[in-house]
């Protein structure tokens, strides 16, 4: 999808990307329910009612209400990035000190087949870097966007992740830390231990568009559905020590003592017994 080559120092990699991730999400189409024909949209003017020819469309930037900035496509594309086919890298940084929340769309890097001498760089570079511990952070243009990257060795090859900008990253929220106790975090410790385990992909499936790649079969096949039915929600309990302790035991948590004792009927005092024998 993309060819190029990496850049370092005075070094060059000839290069190519290849897609890593494919999502497989279910994809419909928007149809009449009556006779299951497509729909289609057309872009229509909103000011004098007509369908508008594509060669006609321009790109408008809205400055305030019913103010717009119009731009042509060459007015565009004379502000492109200049597609040089380079990766260049501007510097090696510790991959701990990344985090995540820039993480875009994730490459296989692959050396030239034509160049013997770009496969040699690249098991070197390759090599370098996972000696090093570091990964490389880069601009790429695909397209007509400029990208920050990320070069990153994995099982002897490399990985090239586009990421986003800083401006990019929204503010976080406010979030509330209320004190806990000593037992609460002994007990959340010992539950997240008895979860710890390693990380296999292949564990996790993607449920629901399994369900609905089910229901698309029947419906294919002429097969009457049974829809499930509606779980319910589990309430949320209460008590944090409570519900630690009984995820450590693998038993539902019981309701508090405190609960307990307003869910119980209150005794009848003497005088209550009294008025009852009275009246029998």
């Amino acid at each position: 999808m993309w060819k190029g080559a990496i850049s370092f120092g005075l070094v060059t990699i000839p290069v190519s990307l290849g897609v890593a991730v494919r999502q497989k999400d279910v994809r419909f189409h928007q149809v009449h329910d009556k006779d299951g024909g497509r729909i289609r949209q057309k872009r229509v003017c909103e000011l004098d009612g007509k369908e508008v020819p594509y060669a006609h469309i321009a790109k408008g930037y809205e400055l305030s209400k019913g103010k717009v900035v119009m731009v042509g496509r060459d007015e565009l594309k004379a502000l492109d990035p200049k597609a040089d086919k380079t990766i260049a890298i501007e510097s090696f940084v510790d991959p701990a000190g990344v985090d995540p929340i820039y993480f875009e769309h994730t490459y296989y890097v692959v050396p030239d087949a034509k160049s013997g001498a770009g496969a040699k760089a690249y098991a070197l570079f390759t090599t370098a870097l996972e000696k090093l511990g570091h990964v490389a952070v880069a601009r790429i243009v695909i397209s007509t966007k400029e990208h920050m990257c990320l070069l990153r060795p994995r099982d002897g090859m490399l990985m090239l992740t586009t990421m986003v900008y800083g401006d990019e990253v929204t503010k976080a929220p406010s979030v509330p830390h209320p004190a806990t106790s000593a037992k609460e975090l002994e007990l959340a410790r010992a539950l997240m231990h008895s979860m710890a385990g390693r990380f296999t992909p292949d564990d996790y499936r993607d449920e629901h568009r399994k369900r609905v790649e089910k229901l698309l079969a029947q419906k294919a096949a002429g097969k009457t559905i049974d829809l499930p039915e509606k779980e319910e929600e589990t309430a949320p309990v209460g008590d944090l020590l409570e519900a630690l302790q009984a995820s450590l035991s693998g038993k539902k948590p019981e309701k508090s003592e405190r609960k307990k004792k307003a869910a119980k009927p209150k005794r009848a005092t003497r005088s209550t017994k009294a008025r009852k024998r009275t009246s029998a």
